[in-house]
């Protein structure tokens, strides 16, 4: 477990640390490391910005208690963004910039000297607009600075037991969304409530409803559309129609992280 004493290590000289912490396995690692390190002058922070999950906030509260360490809440709504709601393709960065600059005013309040956050050094190789704004307001990756790739994170938390350890990557209900339509309450809300339904329903666990005006597109990992027989797809349908989609269709290329990071007409 050498490199899990580097990360572990990597705290050593520091005083108060403040984890942004989601319901991931990335940022679960970060907490943990640090915890072990500095105990109570470790705090993981999650924000409820309205564009997280319930099940990725359940998650984030799950890990917490395994680890122990103590767990603050930032709650403010980014949908009073406009930058964000535009949704353009700088909405990520839009979306971190703010998240920052909560973040730096509760550090303030805490007397925390360094903010860090659980990026790996997978990420830098995708586009992702919101590490430039993190890395703005000095938040640091523990994760990149001591070269943990996502394989080598998974395999240390499944040796530490920690929940979280073979849990799909996930992302905010905004990224449904393609770029140029704009993010509302009520797209975000039936976007989770249509990939809950999917869930139950065929109990896969990577799961993605595309909304495109309306027209929901569901996301699996090409193995499990064989799951979607006709009676299970007229069955979410009926349920998906139910919120306000229009039409629902399996997506034959299966799931791909970030494919409508495109402009919409």
């Amino acid at each position: 477990m050498a490199k899990l004493n580097e990360l572990e290590n990597w705290f050593a000289d520091k005083n108060k640390v403040m984890i942004a912490l989601s319901g991931g396995v990335d940022s679960a690692l970060v907490a943990y490391a640090a915890y072990q390190k500095l105990g109570d002058s470790a705090i993981a922070v999650t924000a409820d910005y309205k564009t997280l999950s319930q099940e990725e906030l359940q998650t984030a509260k799950q890990i917490c208690s395994e680890i122990g360490i103590t767990q603050l809440f930032l709650d403010y709504n980014e949908l009073e963004n406009e930058e964000f709601t535009k949704n353009d393709s700088t909405r990520c960065f839009h979306c971190r910039l703010e998240l920052g600059d909560h973040l730096l005013k509760l550090a303030k309040e805490h007397h925390v000297d360094v903010i860090v956050d659980g990026t790996n050094l997978d990420d830098l190789g995708d586009y992702r607009p919101g590490i430039d704004a993190l890395r703005q307001n000095g938040i640091r990756s523990p994760l990149v600075e001591t070269n943990l790739s996502k394989p080598q994170i998974r395999q240390i938390a499944k040796s530490l037991g920690l929940s979280v350890h073979d849990k799909p990557s996930n992302s905010c209900l905004a990224s449904r969304i393609p770029w140029g339509q704009r993010v509302t309450a009520e797209r975000l809300a039936r976007i989770e409530f249509g990939e809950t339904v999917v869930k139950q329903l065929t109990k896969v666990k990577q799961v993605r409803v595309r909304d495109f005006d309306g027209s929901a597109k569901i996301e699996v990992e090409k193995n499990n559309i064989s799951k979607f027989d006709n009676v299970v797809l007229d069955e979410i349908t009926e349920k998906l129609k139910m919120v306000g989609f229009t039409s629902v269709e399996i997506d034959p290329e299966g799931y791909k992280p970030g494919k409508i990071n495109v402009i919409a007409d």
